[in-house]
């Protein structure tokens, strides 16, 4: 059987905390996205556009936007992510082992990559319009230790899992592993790689494992506003191509995001809703 335990370099650190009660961004919320000046609207909800001008014309672009849901669609899936007493937004637990795991009815969605390309807060981000709910990120690598398990009422759970490589914890591969392979309400594995700087070893064999494990999943490019558009794209399109000849269980199109920015949050959101039965989209392709 497949193991990181054996391709991995894990290393553990102190784990150093920042806790804070976030404000609303400005931009939290998809109608306030909307109502921006057209072009830059259009490249906060769907930032592939802004990479697309600088496509070949020969390119495919089919393929970059199979999931491309309308702003009202959109604004139908934020409705999921507000917080009100008959739909509870929380963190609920963490867990270290799988026999710590809760046993939740409500399907799931999990977050994996790299420790700093950006997991903790890009959840943030998309709970961004219920700030008391606490997501600790760090600008420390590696400070998430455990699996948090964040339920959004009934619909379903989001679980911010521990990074690999730098700084990960020692018991990494005996955390993850299990999870990926047993869950059954896991629906989808968000596996984030980092826009500036693209696929990284450590990537390509987490990559390796999801497609051993045989369960859906799909990658997210995060920091995107990082890097020039041409980095950007180079990291894009290197991705693509791997994901095009070397997968089987993963979504074709990536996602891109800016967690900072809000760049395809609202596109995730509506991909998350859209993944775990919670609303019906009125125009998007098979996911």
């Amino acid at each position: 059987m497949f193991t990181l335990r054996l391709c991995l370099r894990l290393q553990s650190g102190p784990q150093v905390c920042s806790v804070s009660q976030q404000r609303t961004h400005k931009l939290a919320s998809v109608q306030t996205a909307a109502k921006l000046p057209t072009k830059k609207a259009r490249s906060v909800l769907y930032p592939f556009t802004d990479l697309e001008a600088y496509l070949d014309r020969s390119v495919d672009r089919t393929q970059f936007q199979l999931f491309h849901p309308s702003v009202e669609d959109m604004i139908k899936a934020e409705k999921l992510f507000v917080s009100s007493p008959s739909h509870k937004i929380d963190y609920f637990t963490s867990a270290e082992r799988m026999d710590h795991v809760p046993a939740l009815q409500q399907p799931e969605v999990c977050f994996i990559g790299r420790s700093n390309v950006g997991k903790s807060s890009l959840i943030r981000a998309l709970f961004s319009l219920t700030p008391e709910v606490e997501v600790r990120v760090s600008k420390t690598p590696g400070h998430t230790k455990k699996m948090n398990f964040f339920r959004v009422g009934r619909a379903f759970t989001v679980v911010d899992m521990p990074g690999y490589g730098h700084r990960a914890p020692k018991d990494f591969v005996d955390m993850v592993e299990p999870y990926l392979y047993t869950r059954r309400k896991l629906v989808r594995t968000f596996l984030l790689v980092d826009g500036s700087v693209g696929l990284q070893k450590a990537d390509l064999i987490a990559l390796e494992m999801c497609e051993e494990i045989r369960r859906p999943y799909v990658m997210v490019v995060t920091k995107i506003d990082k890097c020039g558009r041409g980095t950007l794209l180079t990291n894009f399109l290197n991705l693509q191509d791997v994901v095009k000849t070397h997968t089987t269980c993963c979504f074709p199109q990536p996602f891109l995001v800016s967690s900072l920015q809000y760049l395809g949050i609202y596109l995730l959101r509506c991909f998350i809703t859209h993944l775990t039965g919670s609303i019906r989209l009125s125009n998007t392709s098979e996911s």
